[in-house]
C-alpha cells in the first residue's frame, strides 16, 4: 500500500488529535510539521514521535517527501499558505476556512485543478456516525421525500470562556462564520447543492464586555452582525432555514431538524454549541406511527419520539477526543483510487459562497444566486476501518 506522507503546519491545540488520529492509520505519516519557531516544532515532534520539525512554512514546503499538507494555522492565512503548498506541488488538507475569502478560495481550487492536485478541507464531522445515519436514512426514504430542514445554532459569545475573545467579532468572523461551517456543511453532506438564499441581520451590542482572564472587564468593539436568520433553497427543491447568534443567552431549539414528506429528523443537542461539530450524537425519528397529533381528545400519555440506532464508525460526543482527520484519510485513499474524496475542496467552497451569500443579502437586502455547485458526497462505507496502525 502506498503511504502518503503528511506534513502538518500550524502547530496549535487542535493539531494533538489530528496527528493522534492519523498515526492510526497505516495509508498516511505523519513524517514533518512545522511551526514559527524551531523549538515549538521540535516539542511537538518529540511528543508524538515525528521524525522532522521545521521552523517556517517554507522549509516544510520545501520537503520532497512530503506529499499532503495539513494546514492547521490561522485562518486568516488559510488562503495563502494553501497556495503555497500548491505551488510547491502539495496536495491540500485545510482546516476551515478554505481561504478568508470567497476570491481567495477560487484562486485555491483554480490553481488546484491546473496543477492536477487535491484540495479537501474540513469539517470532516459529516463523516461521523450520526451525520452518516441520517445521510442513509435519507437515501433509504425513511422519511419520504425530503421538503425541508432547519439548523440553529445559538449562543451568547465567546467572550464568557475565550482569554482573547476579539477575533469572533472582527470582519470575517462573526457566529455564521465561526460555527456555521459545521451546520452548513451538514446540510450540504445531506441535500447537496443550495441555489439560491436570503438573510436579515443584526447586532445586539456595539461593543462587548469579556468576562474571562486575563482580561475580565476589558470591551471590545463588534464590527459584524451577531444575529443572522437566513433561507437556503436547495437544487432539489428543499428550503432551509439557519439561525446563527452570539447574542442568545439560552435555547431550547432542537440543534438540526430534517422534514420530508413521511417523517422527521431530530439531532437535539443540550449544548448549544455541539450539534454537527461532534461526530455522534443522537438521532430521534418522527413518523406517522409514532404522530402525536392522531386525534381527539389527546391521549394522557403523547407517544415518544422513536431513538435511531446508530451503528456506523466515528460516534465520539467529545470535544476534545474525536475523530478529526477522518477527511483527510478519506482523501489518501480517493488518491490511492482515483476517486473524489468526500471532504472535497469544491463543497467547501460552495459552503464558503453560501455563507458569504447569506450576509451580502442581510446587508444589500437581495436575494443571492449561488454560482458554485459540487458533487454530493458518497455515502461514507460502514467498514471504512476505524484502525489500521
Amino acid at each position: 500500500m502506498k503511504k502518503f506522507k503528511v506534513g502538518v503546519l500550524g502547530l496549535g491545540d487542535i493539531s494533538d488529535v489530528y496527528i493522534s488520529n492519523l498515526q492510526n492509520y497505516a495509508i498516511v505519516e505523519v513524517a514533518a510539521c512545522a511551526s514559527r519557531g524551531l523549538e515549538k516544532a521540535q516539542a511537538k515532534a518529540a511528543r508524538h514521535g515525528i521524525p522532522k520539525a521545521y521552523a517556517s512554512p517554507a522549509e516544510l514546503l520545501s520537503d520532497p517527501e512530503i506529499d499532503i499538507i495539513l494546514n492547521l494555522t490561522l485562518p486568516e492565512v488559510h488562503g495563502s499558505l494553501n497556495l503555497a503548498a500548491l505551488e510547491a506541488g502539495k496536495h491540500v488538507y485545510s482546516e476551515k476556512p478554505l481561504a478568508a475569502t470567497l476570491e481567495e478560495a477560487k484562486k485555491v481550487m483554480d490553481l488546484a485543478k491546473r496543477k492536477g492536485l487535491s484540495v479537501c478541507c474540513a469539517p470532516d464531522t459529516f463523516l461521523g456516525s450520526r451525520l452518516q445515519t441520517c445521510r442513509q436514512l435519507i437515501d433509504e426514504g425513511r422519511i419520504g421525500r425530503v421538503t425541508g430542514a432547519a439548523a440553529f445554532v445559538v449562543s451568547h459569545g465567546h467572550e464568557w470562556h475565550h482569554p482573547n475573545p476579539d477575533f469572533f467579532y472582527r470582519r470575517g468572523a462573526g457566529p455564521l462564520l465561526d460555527i456555521g461551517p459545521y451546520y452548513i456543511t451538514a446540510l450540504l453532506s445531506l441535500l447537496g447543492p443550495v441555489r439560491s438564499c436570503c438573510a436579515m441581520a443584526n447586532r445586539a451590542f456595539d461593543r462587548r464586555t469579556i468576562e474571562s482572564e486575563p482580561r475580565k472587564g476589558e470591551t471590545i468593539p463588534v464590527e459584524v452582525d451577531t444575529h443572522i436568520s437566513g433561507s437556503l433553497a436547495f437544487e432539489s427543491g428543499v428550503v432551509a432555514t439557519v439561525l446563527a447568534s452570539f447574542d442568545v443567552w439560552d435555547s431550547e431549539l432542537p440543534r438540526m431538524e430534517i422534514y420530508g414528506t413521511e417523517g422527521t429528523l431530530c439531532l437535539r443537542d443540550i449544548d448549544p454549541l455541539d450539534g454537527p461539530n461532534l461526530f455522534g450524537g443522537e438521532i430521534l425519528l418522527r413518523t406517522r406511527e409514532n404522530y402525536r397529533w392522531k386525534g381527539m381528545p389527546r391521549p394522557e400519555e403523547l407517544p415518544d419520539w422513536e431513538k435511531v440506532p446508530v451503528k456506523r464508525p466515528f460516534s465520539e460526543t467529545s470535544h476534545r477526543k474525536n475523530s478529526r482527520g477522518i477527511g483527510l484519510v478519506d482523501m489518501a485513499y480517493a488518491l490511492r483510487d482515483g476517486r473524489p474524496a468526500r471532504a472535497g475542496g469544491e463543497m467547501a467552497y460552495h459552503s464558503l459562497e453560501v455563507m458569504e451569500g447569506l450576509l451580502q443579502s442581510a446587508e444589500a437586502g437581495y436575494y443571492h444566486q449561488v454560482k458554485s455547485t459540487f458533487q454530493h458526497p458518497e455515502l461514507l462505507p460502514v467498514d471504512f476501518p476505524g484502525s489500521e496502525g
